[in-house]
């Protein structure tokens, strides 16, 4: 993985940090110079994954709740901290036995996830995005969208779902510099799957095809400060490997 360097002086909020991608995510922005705000739902599991991170400031919210987010966003402002980035990697997968078997409680749980934290953060931290010189609020998406199957149908739903709100933050941070000098972007990130050591040791007879290594995915994450905000922005756009 090649790092991405000069983002020194940005502050990265990582919402979901405890996750493989999360942690990845984490370890390649603050080795590049950034500050990461590592948000998760439980402090000591934010302690064990990130805790031998110096450049990393743990927080603990529940980010299915937008009174909690938009405090947790009014602290940060509060202590001078503008967030420069929104890396959004809460989600999870639930499936089922063909439509019929789309229940109920798997789609309210991945709505919750993967939608509801999702609108919550971006609602929070557009403002500080939008204002920032290189602004970027990032998600991770699914092939799924895509080819979606029978088995799948909730959770392709709900990555459809979500892709199409960052399209729609996208179309606002651009509306915001109609003469197309475009700071902020809004981008998805595109994977069949993500892979990370412990699955590999888990399974080393498995090749793992078309899966993305965390460690590509947030060299991918990292590349986006990088990248011209307009060439990026409401994009879809394929992980490093």
């Amino acid at each position: 993985m090649t790092e991405s360097p000069g983002l020194s002086g940005l502050n990265v909020l990582i919402a979901g940090a405890t996750s493989q991608a999360g942690i990845a995510a984490a370890e390649a922005f603050t080795s590049a110079g950034a500050r990461v705000i590592a948000v998760g739902s439980d402090s000591t599991r934010l302690e064990r994954a990130l805790g031998h991170l110096s450049g990393a400031e743990l927080r603990t919210c529940d980010l299915a709740d937008f009174a909690a987010v938009l405090s947790l966003s009014n602290d940060l402002r509060a202590a001078g901290t503008m967030v420069d980035g929104l890396i959004h990697l809460v989600g999870g997968w639930r499936g089922g036995s063909g439509i019929a078997g789309q229940s109920d409680e798997d789609y309210d749980f991945l709505h919750r996830s993967i939608l509801t934290t999702l609108r919550n953060t971006s609602r929070a931290f557009a403002g500080d995005l939008e204002r920032s010189q290189r602004g970027r609020l990032a998600i991770v998406s699914a092939t799924a969208v895509d080819s979606p199957t029978a088995s799948s149908a909730s959770y392709a739903a709900i990555k459809a779902a979500a892709e199409t709100w960052v399209r729609a933050v996208g179309r606002e941070f651009a509306a915001a510099h109609p003469n197309g000098q475009a700071r902020a972007a809004a981008s998805i990130v595109v994977v069949k799957a993500l892979l990370d050591e412990k699955m590999r040791a888990e399974s080393p007879e498995r090749r793992f095809p078309g899966y993305t290594h965390v460690r590509d995915l947030a060299a991918t994450l990292a590349g986006l400060f990088e990248l011209d905000a307009a060439a990026i922005n409401g994009q879809r756009v394929n992980p490093a490997s």
